[in-house]
């Protein structure tokens, strides 16, 4: 399926995404035929991968983890292969290693780190969907795995994300970064924040922008989009342009400052030679570093 060009490229977790296959979540039968050859991600309660010696995944298929797909979510095909994701305390195997996301992004394929971020997201939907909200009743899921229906009341549950904004604002050459006080030291990133009710995603831009570092925005453009299965957000990504204001923080953040293109172009070479003085940045897998690197080609190019 192909999507619209966009100038934001380079972050992990969209590329060679898996083919849905939405009408096959109803066919039981269908997914039956299917297990025995299927792709088996194995997950564990954390959400991480089970891997082998070289922190590649396991390469089991459903014959290998046995039975049928039971409580496996149907993630979809790839070419005429099924994937499917279960958690570790379902199935008989061991692995060596066990690995996160994070840190399997930059050394997976695209496709495998893609469908890693899916089920990683499906999962940690399952594992707080246990209890129905509306009356506390037992959850029990079917239709692959998308959907969670009360024994009780027989509400349903449906898969949920939750939207975030992550934005590059910028002023007369000038990139605004942040940090927190529990992030690595010297690391600096743009500024993010989730979408609150009755918001839409440009009112967040503004919100949250403004409630970090009080620097008003004075307009923002839409980017692109990651999935961020930490635990299960989408971020927005933007650039905006902002007031001289001098940037101030009173609450998350530990320090928000202006940077010039000098700056951040140090901090981008960094990632190769660290110098042990200037700021760090966020790590390449993640749409921050692109809408960084974004800023900077505009700037230099």
């Amino acid at each position: 399926m192909s999507i619209f060009p966009l100038p934001l490229s380079g972050f992990s977790f969209t590329t060679d995404p898996l083919e849905r296959a939405d009408t096959l979540r109803d066919d039981a039968d269908a997914l039956l035929r299917l297990w025995p050859q299927a792709h088996v991600l194995v997950l564990d309660v954390d959400g991480r991968a089970l891997a082998g010696d070289d922190g590649q995944p396991l390469r089991l298929s459903g014959a290998e983890v046995g039975g049928g797909p039971g409580t496996a979510i149907f993630l979809g095909l790839r070419g005429e292969q099924a994937w499917f994701s279960i958690e570790s305390s379902a199935v008989a195997v061991s692995a060596p290693q066990r690995v996160d996301l994070r840190e399997s992004a930059s050394t997976w394929s695209a496709a495998d780190a893609s469908a890693f971020c899916y089920a990683r997201g499906m999962s940690y939907w399952q594992s707080r969907t246990r209890f129905c909200g509306v009356c506390g009743g037992a959850v029990t899921f079917s239709r692959g795995g998308f959907i969670g229906r009360c024994g009780q009341c027989n509400t349903e549950h449906y898969p949920r994300v939750d939207p975030a904004v992550i934005v590059a604002v910028e002023n007369n050459g000038r990139l605004l970064l942040g940090r927190q006080a529990n992030w690595a030291p010297r690391r600096y990133s743009v500024l993010a924040g989730f979408v609150e009710p009755g918001e839409s995603l440009e009112q967040t831009v503004v919100r949250e922008v403004f409630e970090e570092s009080k620097v008003r925005v004075r307009a923002c453009q839409y980017l692109g989009t990651q999935p961020w299965p930490f635990p299960g957000a989408l971020m927005v990504g933007f650039s905006a342009t902002a007031e001289d204001d001098v940037p101030t923080v009173d609450g998350e953040l530990e320090d928000a400052r202006w940077f010039s293109a000098e700056e951040v172009g140090a901090a981008l070479a960094r990632d190769v030679t660290d110098d042990g003085i200037g700021i760090r940045l966020s790590p390449p897998i993640s749409i921050s570093r692109s809408l960084i690197e974004h800023w900077y080609r505009r700037q230099v190019g």
